[in-house]
């Protein structure tokens, strides 16, 4: 991805991800060394047939270098790496030793959840909130500043330093490389509003009050303000030509369709993502803004899958290349030069996926992280004219490859004949017979899992659990029929898509249908709970992360930046505001069945989550309060959706594998550092001590 598109998604994306680590984190106190589980302990898993128990530490803590990018002049890479126990920005002459690099961000609160160079490679720039309040703002630093007197690194400026306000980055112009175009929520909660930000001084420039529900901003390679994105009241999105006279649309698509401006071409053509009109699939095209022709560039040509993302030289301004995310990735060039370069470095590194992680402007250097099921990540300095391969780091050094556990693709039917893709990873080391099983469901859900080195599979499997990924129906990257068969279908077919998956592994004879479990966040959170709500028999051990809990109170409370959204939850989820809706939505909410509930759960939550509201695990934990039902609960005050921070991590999933061993039968590592056994403390609550949450009356419609 380009770092135009990437500054683009950079606010969209809570964390960002490690490797195998997946989202992850600022570290307190180290963990034990991998080998303190004791020798003992390792013998036992010999005996087993198991891989010794790996550390929770070197799965799910903070890597020693990550997220690694090349300055646009090459002279520099900038990377991620812990100051004083917290993940920061470090820089390095390009060709210095690792060792040789300094800080130039110092967080102690919380990890620099991601960050980006300014085209001149004068200045970084990054994102951060508040206590994972997900209102993030945007900062901007010098690495060639000196620090202040006392101080560790140099100063960093706010450009957005607004408190309760949430930044989106529209663009960054690669012709007026000081500046940067943000929007800004102070005036609206609902709707930003498009700022130009001198990145040297930081002052801001009201371009445009946004009071047509724009959600998005395109400029040309000039840097000109071409096109704007907005949602309608009908939930249909229209791309609009800037004109002197006004806003002329020149391209839509309908609230079950998704269609975004990428970049604009040296023609003055924009390329669009779309699967607007008869097509099924995600493609590329190129639009010409005053006629409206659209090209088509790119479409899977086994027609099988979404696109995944454009490839864009940064010399040139021009499409090379296409990415597609099937059981494996697959890509295809338009380019030559691309094409001979990247079939190069794959015939380098057979049985793993190549991608080009950053690259300079003038497309002559290019970081490259090579990573499979079993591979976090190496990331490699590439030469295009040399063709010189330079090792930089591995992601996760000290984690033990050789123990780790293959994830292999499947499919199978679900309860209409639905085919499901999934993905499988089986313990190494033991038969695939009568094992252990952990339902994984994604988040989202308009998402999707991929073939990679997935945190929890690795976690999970480790421990001897069996670990099901379903990509259910509801799923993005299979297109726009297998994304609609999820309409309306939360609790319902799309439990069944997991459900059939259990009932298949079952029938293969490599799962116990005494030992299944169900572990997920968000909406794999709330799938946990429909699980064992729905499908009461199925599990023996289930663990819900920022769970919904009830649909109703969820879209009740979603955050005001989404209002966009709304008519999309109402479309795909139910419409709270119709009397048939809401019936759904009510019988839909695992809060309505909590009499059903028989399997032992663990709920986690985040105090601080705008998604999920702390209120949704609340009730649901009091409900079973006053039914009798043990339940445990743990919630991290200084989190929101999702745990950044590693010491909270470590103690939620040290306490969750113990709670999974304990009903499910796997293995669990026992000893834990002083701070993670202090913060496991705590973070526990008492079910007891949680007071009944409030209802709030359904929010007023917006005013138009």
């Amino acid at each position: 991805m380009t770092r135009r598109l990437a500054s683009k998604l950079l606010l969209a994306v809570t964390v960002a991800t490690l490797g195998c680590a997946g989202t992850r984190r600022d570290g307190a106190a180290a963990a034990a060394a991998p080998g303190k589980a004791g020798a003992p302990a390792a013998a036992a898993a010999r005996r087993e047939g198991l891989p010794p128990i790996v550390d929770r530490e070197l799965i799910f803590g903070d890597p020693e270098i990550s997220a690694a990018q090349l300055s646009p002049d090459g002279a520099w890479i900038a990377f991620l790496k812990p100051l004083d126990g917290t993940r920061n920005v470090w820089v390095k002459p390009v060709d210095a030793p690792f060792e040789q690099a300094k800080p130039v961000t110092a967080d102690q609160a919380r990890p620099i959840p991601a960050y980006f160079w300014s085209w001149d490679s004068r200045f970084i720039l990054f994102v951060q909130d508040h206590a994972g309040d997900e209102n993030y703002n945007v900062y901007a630093v010098d690495p060639r500043a000196a620090p202040a007197p006392g101080a560790k690194v140099p100063p960093a400026r706010g450009l957005t330093d607004l408190k309760g306000v949430r930044a989106e980055i529209y663009e960054v112009p690669k012709a007026r490389p000081g500046v940067v175009y943000v929007g800004l929520n102070d005036r609206d909660a609902r709707w930003h509003d498009l700022y130009e930000v001198e990145i040297a001084t930081g002052k801001r420039t009201l371009l445009r009050r946004n009071e047509q529900r724009f959600v998005s901003w395109t400029f040309d390679l000039s840097g000109r303000l071409r096109l704007g994105t907005r949602v309608t009241e009908r939930g249909d999105t229209e791309i609009l030509r800037v004109d002197p006279a006004g806003m002329q649309k020149v391209y839509g698509c309908t609230v079950l369709e998704d269609c975004s401006a990428a970049r604009f071409d040296p023609d003055g053509r924009v390329y669009l993502v779309t699967n607007g009109g008869a097509g099924d699939l995600l493609r590329l095209s190129l639009l010409d803004v005053q006629t409206g022709v659209e090209e088509v560039l790119a479409s899977d040509p086994e027609k099988r899958v979404d696109l995944k993302a454009p490839v864009f030289s940064e010399a040139t301004d021009r499409l090379v290349g296409a990415v597609y995310d099937d059981e494996r990735l697959r890509f295809r060039w338009s380019d030559p030069g691309y094409q001979a370069d990247h079939a190069a470095l794959q015939a380098r590194f057979p049985d793993r996926d190549v991608l080009i992680q950053s690259t300079t402007r003038d497309d002559r250097r290019w970081l490259v992280s090579v990573t499979a099921d079993v591979e976090p990540g190496e990331v490699y300095l590439f030469d295009r004219t040399t063709k010189a391969v330079t090792k930089q780091y591995r992601l996760r050094e000290r984690l033990p490859r050789q123990d780790l556990a293959h994830m292999q693709p499947i499919r199978y039917p679900s309860s209409d004949g639905l085919e499901i893709p999934a993905f499988l990873t089986l313990p190494a080391g033991v038969p695939a017979k009568a094992l252990p099983l952990v339902v994984f469901p994604h988040g989202g859900p308009w998402w999707r899992d991929s073939w990679r080195c997935h945190p929890f599979a690795q976690f999970l499997a480790n421990r001897g659990y069996a670990v099901l990924q379903p990509n259910f129906r509801g799923s993005t990257g299979y297109g726009k029929r297998f994304l609609d068969a999820g309409n309306l279908q939360w609790g319902d077919k799309m439990q069944d898509d997991l459900t059939w998956g259990v009932r298949y592994l079952v029938a293969q004879g490599v799962v116990d249908p005494r030992r299944v479990g169900i572990m997920g966040g968000s909406y794999g959170g709330y799938a946990t709970l429909a699980g064992v709500t729905f499908t009461p028999d199925l599990y023996a051990a289930a663990v819900a992360i920022v769970a919904p809990s009830s649909l109703i109170t969820l879209l009740e409370t979603i955050p005001p930046y989404w209002e966009a959204g709304r008519i999309v939850f109402h479309t795909r989820m139910g419409n709270p505001t119709t009397p048939e809706g809401r019936a759904q939505l009510e019988r839909q909410s695992p809060l309505n069945h909590v009499a059903a509930i028989r399997t032992p759960l663990q709920i986690v939550q985040g105090a601080n989550d705008p998604r999920v509201k702390r209120s949704e695990s609340d009730q649901i934990v009091v409900a079973l309060r006053e039914r009798g039902f043990p339940v445990e609960y743990l919630v991290a005050p200084d989190e929101g959706h999702g745990f950044q921070r590693p010491v909270n991590n470590m103690a939620a999933f040290a306490s969750a594998e113990k709670f999974l061993a304990k009903h499910l039968g796997g293995r669990f590592q026992e000893d834990m550092p002083p701070a993670v056994a202090q913060r496991l403390r705590e973070i526990t609550v008492d079910p007891a001590s949680v007071a009944a949450p409030q209802r709030a009356a359904p929010a007023a419609a917006p005013p138009r």
